[in-house]
C-alpha cells in the first residue's frame, strides 16, 4: 500500500533535507541484519537537526504516513524494518559528539555517533563508556539506547540504561522535549528517560543523548578457558561469582561458535583441541595490577573444581584483541554458514546450564542444529538456529513451535525473551509467553498516549 503521493514528495523536497528515492537505495535501507528480511520504504529522509525531525514527523502525523526511525541498521530483531512502507527517517547525519564534561563525567552526543568512536573519544580523556555490543564498530549509540544494548562489559558495568541520564526526544506529534535532567539522582515525576530506553523507536525519536561516564580502568587481564563439556562451562559461571569475583567480561562459546569464528577470521593461533566442547573468555579489570593478579589466582582456584584444559593467558594487547575479535565475529561467522534465526534468551545465570541442555534437546526433537554463545555472566545465551537442510515446511511452520518451547522453558527458569536485541518484528509473536494480557495492554496504552495514530515504527513489539 502506497502512503506517499506527489504532493507529499513535493513537501519533502521543499524542506531542503536530503532524501533517497532510487530503487537500489530503498532496498538498501529496507533491511538490517535480521535474517534475510527486506521491507523497502517509499522514501528515505536524512535530517540533521531536531527541528527538521520535528517538521518531518509532524507532517507525517497530520497525513497518516508511517515513519520508521533507523540508525546504522545493525539490529537483529527487525526493529528498524519499515514494514508498512512510508518514510524511513535515517539518523546518520546526527553524528557529532557535542560535549565531553570531564568535571561531571558526562558526555552529550547525537544518536548517529558510532559507539566505538564515542568510546575512543572519551578514553582519550581517561574516561570510560562501558556498554560494548559486538557491532560497536558500526552500530550507532542511538540504536543502542533504543534497544537497551548490552555486550560483554555488562556483567560488571551494566547495560545502556545504566548510563543514560537525559534524552532530547521528538514526539510523534512533532513536539521536542527533554525527558529528565543531567543529574545522577532524579525522583521528579515519572521516569520518562528510562521509558524511552529500550522502546525501539515506537514512542519518540531520540535526537540528543546525555550519558554517564566512569574513570577508565588502567589494567586488564584476559583468559580463554577450554572445557571438555559445555554444561560444565556453564556451571563454572555462578561458582566464580559466589567466590566474590566480578569479571569485566565473561563470555561463553560452544565448540562450533569458536570453530566457525576461527574459519571466518582466518585466525588459527587460538588452540582448539578435538575434545574442547566449550570455552569461557574471562576478563578482569581494575586500577591495581597486583590486585588483578590476586583475583586471577582466586579465579584459577575456583576453576580447579571443574574439568578444564590448559588455560590460555593473553599476554599482549594484540593477543587480547585477537581473542575479543573472535568472540565478536561469531554472529557474522554463523551468518556465512547458513540462513539462521537468533534467539536472544536470558535467564538467571545459575540456570544457564539447564537452558543450554533444553535448547539441545529441542533441537534433537525438531531436527535442527544450534550454535550457542553469549554473555554467560549475565545468563544471556544467544541461540543461533541453523536452517541447514530444513525444508520450507519445517523452517516456516515447525520451527516456531520449537522456538515457543525454548521460550516457555526460558520463562519457567525465571528468564525472558530478550536480553539485549529487543523484540522488534521477529519476536513479537512470543510476547504473550513473557507477559499476561493485562501487562501487554498497559504497554499498548503507553504507546497510544505517545502516538495516538500509531504512525511511529508501526508493527513492532505488539
Amino acid at each position: 500500500m502506497s502512503h506517499l503521493n506527489e504532493s507529499h514528495l513535493q513537501f519533502f523536497d521543499s524542506m531542503g533535507v536530503k532524501t533517497h528515492q532510487g530503487h537500489e537505495q530503498l532496498l538498501e535501507y529496507g533491511h538490517d541484519e535480521t535474517e534475510d528480511f527486506v521491507f523497502p520504504p517509499e522514501l528515505v529522509v536524512l535530517p540533521s537537526t531536531a527541528e527538521e525531525v520535528a517538521d518531518i514527523v509532524r507532517y507525517c502525523y497530520q497525513n497518516d504516513i508511517p515513519v520508521t526511525p533507523a540508525g546504522a541498521r545493525t539490529g537483529l530483531s527487525g526493529g528498524c524494518l519499515p514494514l508498512h512502507g512510508g518514510v524511513l527517517l535515517s539518523m546518520e547525519k546526527f553524528n557529532r559528539i557535542l560535549h565531553i564534561d570531564t568535571d561531571n563525567l558526562q558526555v552529550t552526543t547525537e544518536p548517529g555517533v558510532i559507539t566505538e568512536v564515542l568510546q575512543q573519544a572519551v578514553k582519550e580523556l581517561g574516561l570510560f563508556y562501558p556498554p560494548d555490543p559486538a557491532s560497536k564498530g558500526s552500530c550507532f549509540i542511538g540504536g543502542n539506547v533504543s534497544e537497551n544494548s548490552g555486550g560483554p562489559k555488562a556483567v560488571k558495568y551494566g547495560v545502556t540504561k545504566d548510563y543514560v541520564l537525559n534524552l532530547q526526544v521528538v514526539l510523534p506529534t512533532g513536539e521536542i522535549i527533554w525527558t529528565g535532567a543531567n543529574v545522577l539522582k532524579n525522583a521528579t515525576g515519572y521516569n520518562l528517560t528510562q521509558l524511552m530506553v529500550g522502546s525501539e523507536g515506537t514512542l519518540g525519536i531520540i535526537t540528543k543523548i546525555v550519558l554517564k561516564l566512569l574513570p577508565h580502568p588502567t589494567h586488564d587481564v584476559l583468559f580463554l578457558v577450554p572445557f571438555f563439556d559445555a554444561r560444565t562451562a556453564c556451571e563454572a559461571v555462578p561458582a566464580i561469582f559466589k567466590a566474590g569475583i566480578i569479571p569485566s567480561g565473561m563470555e561463553f562459546m560452544e565448540r562450533d561458535a569458536l570453530l566457525w569464528a576461527k574459519a571466518f577470521t582466518g585466525d588459527q593461533a587460538v588452540p582448539l583441541a578435538d575434545n574442547h566442547q566449550a570455552h569461557l573468555l574471562i576478563e578482569l579489570d581494575g586500577f591495581d595490577h597486583e590486585q588483578l593478579m590476586r583475583e586471577a589466582e582466586q579465579l584459577f582456584a575456583v576453576l580447579e573444581a571443574f574439568e578444564t584444559d590448559e588455560i590460555l593467558f593473553a599476554d599482549s594487547a594484540a593477543q587480547k584483541e585477537a581473542l575479543w575479535n573472535l568472540r565478536r565475529k561469531v554472529g557474522e561467522a554463523v551468518k556465512t554458514q547458513s540462513v539462521y534465526k537468533e534467539e536472544d534468551t536470558v535467564v538467571p545465570r545459575y540456570q544457564l546450564p539447564n537452558l543450554l541442555t533444553h535448547v539441545k534437546k529441542v533441537g534433537e526433537r525438531y531436527g535442527f542444529k544450534s550454535v550457542c554463545y553469549g554473555h554467560a555472566g549475565d545468563g544471556n545465551l544467544h541461540v543461533n538456529i541453523i536452517r541447514g537442510d530444513l525444508n520450507e515446511e519445517q523452517w516456516t511452520h515447525e520451527l516456531p513451535k520449537a522456538i515457543t518451547e525454548i521460550f516457555e522453558e526460558v520463562v519457567r527458569l525465571g528468564g525472558t525473551l530478550s536480553g539485549e536485541h529487543g523484540i522488534g518484528y521477529v519476536q513479537k509473536p512470543y510476547m504473550p509467553l513473557a507477559f499476561p494480557e493485562v501487562t501487554l495492554q498497559l504497554m499498548r496504552e503507553i504507546k497510544r498516549v505517545f502516538d495516538p495514530k500509531g504512525i511511529l515504527n508501526p508493527g513492532k513489539i505488539f
